[in-house]
């Protein structure tokens, strides 16, 4: 029984922290009981078990109360014999290095061939395809930034799978910031850091994905510059994601920022409906060699492109569950069957504008840059537009304004409300503001 509890738990896990968050954190972890209102779970280090406690407590929890409402707490023990446990030390800078060099796992389903290329997305994927062709270094590093589930992942490990099968002769190392900084950590305990810098250096290619979780890691970051200063140095190529630009990474060391934007960075923009019904004809004849031929009914694909437009994961793991329940009682998917089956997305969606689509809507609406909106320009025809999303980011959220100002580029509560009254005073004596603000209130809550 708390086997089946803990799979299903991870599962969930899974799908909301991403592959690479998953592999690293959850995965290592075996649930052991739970009693008195306290899981026991057992971690393979010390390390683990402190970085999901501090990091996923709540996370879990709640996810654990569906079988135990009394639970109050996690408490970690470690792996009989495995918190000494120390990697290989290698003898020499090869693939054989052992466990510090590890490529993380690349994800199958994360191919060139399965990214719907669009509007959006279309400068990424030239940009990743050329350095996927694994020829001379033209831009390093590639930068990619977006929000979640707007493919920056996708793309890495379709860079890495492409270079793994043209390039066999290089050294692939794919691997999240969290991973780098855990190998970093560990080195640091098992006395082994000159073997960790070493081999970092010694790779052709280094893939990072999340870059922003190593921001306010003061060690952390010193490594990662030398390292990339060293590839750079050597004409190796370097591919870092994260999900804002580097300049409105909040704690990121200044001399980090500037050598990532000495490269082409590049952002993957949020879906547009066109590209959401291309998702889903490719997802639709994907699952449908998985699960079985399914007949979708007119109008579905639209409702659902129309209806679920924050997150394609999202959009994805609608569709499958779609596919799966349709299988499950052989019918047809009807519009019917999506307003019963999807009840708690669409409810969701209904009731909830996030402060991203608020920002994205108004730079549509005034035609300025997503990023510019965010970072520190002051220019009268992008504060305006600011100030403008956040009179609406208060409005029509929950959000408190410190969580809002993070979300513009981390500015300080108090310019999310000078934006905010600023905007109140305004409306009062600028028509064409006004205008614009009750225009936008409408598009958002449609």
């Amino acid at each position: 029984m708390i086997a089946q509890q803990w799979s299903k738990v991870s599962q969930e896990l899974r799908q909301e922290l991403g592959e690479s968050s998953f592999k690293s954190w959850i995965e290592p972890l075996e649930l052991v009981g739970v009693e008195n209102g306290i899981a026991q779970l057992r971690a393979p280090s010390r390390f683990v078990g402190d970085w999901v406690k501090r990091n996923y407590h709540d996370m879990i929890v709640a996810r654990l109360r569906a079988d135990h409402t009394d639970l109050a707490q996690l408490e970690f023990s470690v792996n009989p014999g495995r918190e000494r446990r120390t990697p290989p030390k290698p003898a020499t800078q090869t693939t054989e290095a052992g466990a510090i060099l590890e490529s993380a796992p690349l994800e199958g389903r994360y191919t060139f061939d399965n990214f719907v290329v669009g509007k959006p997305n279309e400068l990424a994927h030239a940009a990743a395809k050329r350095v996927a062709e694994g020829g001379p270094v033209t831009f390093n590093p590639l930068f990619l930034y977006g929000g979640v589930g707007l493919g920056k992942t996708h793309l890495m490990h379709a860079i890495a799978w492409d270079l793994n099968q043209a390039r066999p002769d290089l050294q692939v190392l794919y691997l999240s910031a969290e991973q780098f900084m855990y190998r970093f950590v560990q080195a640091l305990r098992d006395r082994q850091i000159m073997d960790f810098k070493n081999l970092f250096r010694s790779v052709d290619v280094l893939m990072v994905d999340d870059v922003q979780f190593i921001a306010g890691k003061e060690s952390t970051q010193e490594e990662f510059f030398h390292t990339f200063n060293a590839l750079v140095d050597q004409n190796k190529q370097i591919i870092i994601s994260a999900d804002r630009a580097p300049g409105e990474i909040k704690d990121l060391e200044d001399r980090i920022t500037s050598r990532m934007q000495c490269g082409l960075v590049v952002d993957l923009h949020p879906t547009d409906y066109e590209l959401r019904l291309g998702i889903l004809h490719r997802k639709a004849a994907s699952f449908a060699d998985t699960l079985g031929p399914v007949r979708v009914g007119d109008g579905v694909f639209e409702f659902l492109a129309h209806r679920i437009t924050n997150n394609v994961r999202v959009l994805e793991g609608a569709l499958q569950r779609l596919f799966a329940f349709s299988n499950l009682i052989g019918q047809e998917i009807t519009l019917d069957m999506v307003q019963d089956c999807l009840s708690d997305l669409l409810r969701s969606s209904d009731r909830r504008v996030t402060v991203e689509e608020i920002q994205r809507k108004v730079s549509e609406h005034f035609n300025i840059r997503l990023s510019d909106m965010l970072g520190p320009k002051r220019a009268r025809n992008i504060a305006r537009p600011r100030q403008i999303a956040m009179y609406l980011a208060k409005e029509l959220t929950s959000r408190s304004l410190p969580e809002i100002g993070r979300r513009f580029g981390g500015r300080d509560h108090t310019t999310i409300l000078y934006g905010v009254r600023k905007v109140e005073e305004m409306r009062g004596t600028d028509s064409q503001l006004a205008e614009d603000v009750d225009l936008l209130r409408r598009l958002l809550q449609s």
